[in-house]
């Protein structure tokens, strides 16, 4: 006798535990999406306890019922969205790329159907909810929890088990939602335990744990009363008030032995108090940073049974990231003979002010991503995998392809990338659209030696505002905080190194864009809405940055020469390309996406815009101040008029941006490369 399921199907269960009532909820829920209103039966989906292992199902066929047995209530979660997707059809990033639902009357299971589940590559894997400034913003049916909602279901439908339910305050707000849904709860490497930060709880006092060790102590044991009765990995450490080392707040700590020790003793301590609570419990603590060096120096001392996390840079490679304009590089894996326990901390969006990729896909390729997981599962790091997702949305793409992984223990990108082209975008377009994806990661540009480094829009963005800035506040003088791209000795030689890497950027992302609108406009209906919410908008965004950032790298040069007048009519035309890029960002915010870009505040495009029109203004000053009449007269005035000098002007002064049109008018075709 076959299974019929439909929107009469029963689904019944004993269990009252929070997961598996959310698991019931959401396959009801997608029951009703995908099938419509009969008048037919539809067979029952019984849930039973079994002695499977946790996270375990085993599905099968029993007197004309579908049985699913687990050996907990993350099991049973896992099997009733495997039904959802391999059955039902509901993909795993179903909201987050606009998936179009056809509704049946039915779907029909053989009557010998059975699935049995398989451990998984990786023991605790999940993501970082991490820079979430969209997400922060953002609300699904005006209920701002719905969209939280949404990425622990997409996450647990990936397989996930851990996640760190976003950062500072929303970390606590939606750590009971995703605790609620089946999700372990770990925590942000700069909020060891889950504790509120001390400035926050004592925001008079200065954070130092020398002088407050029992107050440091106290939000510690607070945080483990506070996370009673939720599944935990605790992290513990000591970095800082704040992302950032505590010894830049604390010059007491001035050598590596020093710090060490000191954050060796926090973390004895922090793990003493929550073995006192619970002798079972779970640890990891991070090698980020700093920190790894710390412990490469062999000043920090861990506890064995401890998960020692190591992390990427922040643009996909194993080795210690880059802080400020500090890139030591130093390898960022565990020693083949190095034993214990280890984790990954795996960034497919980074916020690090300088060059890196939050609403853009990473600008590194699969093949590159797969080399570096798979071989960290090879050097054993095979206990915990973390991954900063941020906002979900632009980076679906890389967090389907590391839950593959996570889950088989191998990258095949030759394999992944079309599977992954066909499930959201379709079959018919599919081989095009692959070989747009494969083009993104062609069209990215390197800016420094290493294969990792390549531009995301943070190098379009945070680099010309540096520039920018440097030189309205002294023009005489290199900017200090470029030292980590570029060793050029002046600020004009920055400017140069700049120039050329942005024209290359500029170009490379303009012939790409057209590529992309060439492909969105042989598509149709959702296929096509989603293309252009996706590959073609990143396009967008990365051709118009790094138009503006070339625009805004020429202005620089003619300022530098003394030309103020085409410097100014440059900086125009990069603020004006900034101003398009976001507004290419913000036409993607059609029905449940309204206001999704509008807290876009990292890479900050309209700052951006900003930073420029006081460029603008800068060079206006420069070469028009301080009457303001003379470069209006020349592109409002007529030839005859603009000769006679017996009133300067007749009008109001104009706006830059009034002026900078009337230059465009004039100059616009000019060819000015």
């Amino acid at each position: 006798m076959s299974i019929i399921l439909n929107r009469n199907t029963k689904i019944i269960s004993n269990f009252k535990d929070s997961p598996t009532c959310r698991a019931v909820a959401i396959l009801e829920r997608d029951l009703k999406k995908v099938c419509m209103e009969t008048p037919e039966s539809g067979s029952v989906i019984r849930l039973e306890q079994s002695g499977l292992e946790p996270e375990q199902f085993w599905m099968r066929t029993r007197g004309g019922e579908l049985v699913v047995e687990a050996g907990d209530g993350l099991g049973f979660c896992y099997a009733l969205l495997q039904i959802s997707r391999e059955v039902l059809g509901i993909h795993n990033f179903w909201f987050w790329n606009d998936q179009e639902i056809t509704p049946r009357e039915r779907y029909e299971l053989p009557e010998d159907y059975q699935v049995q589940s398989t451990p998984y590559a990786v023991k605790y894997r999940g993501w970082f909810v991490n820079d979430e400034v969209l997400l922060n913003t953002w609300s699904v049916n005006r209920r701002p929890e719905e969209a939280w909602e949404m990425v622990f279901e997409a996450l647990l439908r990936c397989g996930g088990n851990l996640v760190i339910p976003g950062t500072d305050k929303n970390s606590k707000k939606y750590a009971g939602l995703a605790s609620e849904m089946g999700l372990i709860i770990t925590h942000h490497h700069a909020e060891p335990l889950g504790a509120e930060m001390f400035a926050r709880a004592y925001p008079g006092l200065w954070p130092s744990y020398q002088e407050y060790p029992e107050k440091f102590q106290g939000l510690w044991r607070d945080a483990i009363q506070r996370q009673k009765g939720q599944k935990v990995l605790w992290n513990i450490g000591f970095r800082g008030q704040g992302d950032r080392p505590f010894w830049e707040d604390d010059p007491r700590y001035a050598t590596p032995e020093a710090r060490g020790a000191l954050m060796s003793s926090l973390i004895r301590m922090q793990y003493d108090l929550v073995k006192e609570s619970d002798p079972d419990a779970e640890l990891c603590t991070n090698l980020y940073g700093e920190t790894m060096e710390l412990y490469q120096e062999g000043c920090l001392k861990l506890p064995e049974d401890v998960i020692k996390i190591w992390a990427d840079n922040g643009f996909g490679k194993m080795v210690t990231r880059r802080q400020g304009n500090h890139n030591p590089r130093i390898p960022a894996l565990p020693k083949e003979t190095d034993g214990g326990r280890h984790g990954l901390y795996y960034h497919v969006s980074f916020y690090d002010l300088q060059a890196a990729n939050h609403i853009t896909m990473l600008p590194n390729p699969p093949e590159f991503v797969g080399r570096e997981l798979e071989e960290a599962l090879r050097r054993g790091v095979r206990d915990y995998w973390i991954i900063n997702c941020s906002n979900v949305k632009p980076h679906v793409y890389y967090l389907d392809y590391v839950a593959e992984i996570w889950k088989t223990g191998k990258a095949d990108a030759a394999h992944q990338l079309p599977r992954y082209v066909e499930t959201y975008y379709g079959k018919e377009q599919a081989g095009r659209i692959a070989k747009d994806f494969r083009a993104y990661w062609d069209a990215m540009t390197f800016y420094g030696e290493h294969e990792d480094e390549r531009c995301g829009e943070q190098f379009a963005n945070h680099v010309a505002r540096m520039l920018a800035c440097q030189y309205m506040k002294n023009a005489k003088e290199r900017c200090e905080d470029l030292l980590w791209a570029t060793a050029e000795e002046t600020l004009s030689g920055q400017v140069d190194w700049y120039l050329e890497i942005c024209r290359t950027a500029k170009e490379r992302c303009q012939a790409y864009w057209r590529q992309c609108a060439e492909t969105a406009a042989a598509l149709q209906g959702k296929t096509q809405r989603l293309y252009e919410d996706s590959l073609l908008l990143q396009a967008k965004i990365h051709y118009g940055c790094f138009l503006g950032a070339y625009e805004t790298a020429k202005s620089l040069l003619l300022g530098l020469d003394g030309d103020y007048k085409k410097a100014f009519y440059h900086a125009g035309k990069a603020r004006k390309a900034y101003q398009t890029a976001n507004a290419e960002m913000r036409s993607r915010e059609h029905g449940k996406w309204h206001g999704f870009y509008e807290n876009e505040c990292l890479a900050d495009i309209r700052q951006s815009a900003w930073v420029l029109a006081g460029l603008m203004n800068h060079f206006r000053v420069l070469g028009d101040g301080p009457h303001f009449y003379e470069w209006k007269r020349e592109f409002l005035y007529s030839e005859e008029d603009r000769r006679v000098m017996l009133i300067l002007t007749m009008e109001n002064h104009m706006e830059d941006e009034e002026l900078f049109a009337l230059m465009e008018e004039k100059w616009e075709d000019e060819s000015d490369e």
